[in-house]
């Protein structure tokens, strides 16, 4: 039995316990966080709502809390990122300066994309550093952007409109809604080049992602521009896009060398 911290951090502990009981019992409310712990209600509110912050939990409609993505998704190999990270980081500079903007690269697995570096804009109002985050893929920009190069057939698999919704992946069923609103979205994407995120994963935020592709034409991640709805009006949009769609056919020469 391993010996407990000569000097334990009580909130660290309590926060990874409740991470340990929802990875193995698939649900937790407050009340039972509370009586588990040891801890009032409201302590144990903000410990979950902290957990749902970074992925590690979700509620759902009767706001018991379910394992969130950050549980499930495998995680991303590191010398693979670092190395694309090295790879773009000279290109996200370019693009940050460019557009005055946050830059932000990601990987997609399966309905989620995960961040992995970020080039901040300097800018006082500013999207902020989104490294390890988790979001759908069809409401990230990136996630579309990348979504896009599936086939109908893959999306089919990929997104499931019927059946069982299993308790750990509230993005593996889509409503009708939700799966119009997506093929209108990819079509878009596939027209243009570039897919956009208007207000879809944070209010008061607008995206435009690319895929980034090795001259073979593989898809190998996604890179984004981000800002406040407020500075992005749709002429920049556009003009940002086209930006973006330039900067990834530019980086398949320096992609090759991730292969």
């Amino acid at each position: 039995m391993r010996d407990r911290p000569t000097y334990p951090q009580s909130s660290v502990d309590n926060a990874l316990l409740l991470i340990a009981i929802l990875r193995d019992q698939g649900e937790l409310t407050v009340k039972d966080a509370a009586a588990v712990l040891g801890i009032s209600s409201s302590t144990a509110h903000r410990l979950l709502s902290m957990l749902v912050y970074r992925d590690f939990a979700v509620q759902d409609a009767t706001r018991r809390y379910l394992p969130g993505p950050a549980l499930f998704l495998g995680a991303v190999e590191h010398r693979a990122t670092s190395r694309l990270n090295l790879l773009t980081r000279p290109l996200m500079r370019k693009l940050r300066d460019e557009t005055r903007e946050t830059v932000h690269l990601v990987v997609r697995s399966g309905r989620w994309v995960r961040f992995i570096g970020s080039v901040e804009s300097q800018q006082a109002l500013r999207v902020g550093d989104r490294r390890g985050a988790i979001m759908p893929a069809r409401t990230a920009s990136t996630g579309k952007a990348l979504l896009a190069d599936l086939t109908t057939a893959q999306l089919t698999r990929l997104y499931t409109r019927r059946g069982h919704i299993p308790a750990d992946d509230r993005e593996a069923h889509l409503t009708d809604q939700e799966w119009a609103t997506l093929q209108r979205a990819l079509e878009s994407a596939r027209r243009l080049g570039y897919a956009v995120n208007a207000d879809d994963t944070e209010k008061g935020l607008t995206a435009i992602g690319v895929a980034l592709r090795t001259s073979n034409g593989q898809p190998i991640a996604g890179l984004s521009v981000a800002a406040p709805t407020i500075r992005m009006n749709r002429r920049l949009a556009d003009r940002i896009g086209r930006r973006l769609v330039a900067v990834a056919t530019e980086s398949q020469q320096v992609l090759e060398q991730f292969q």
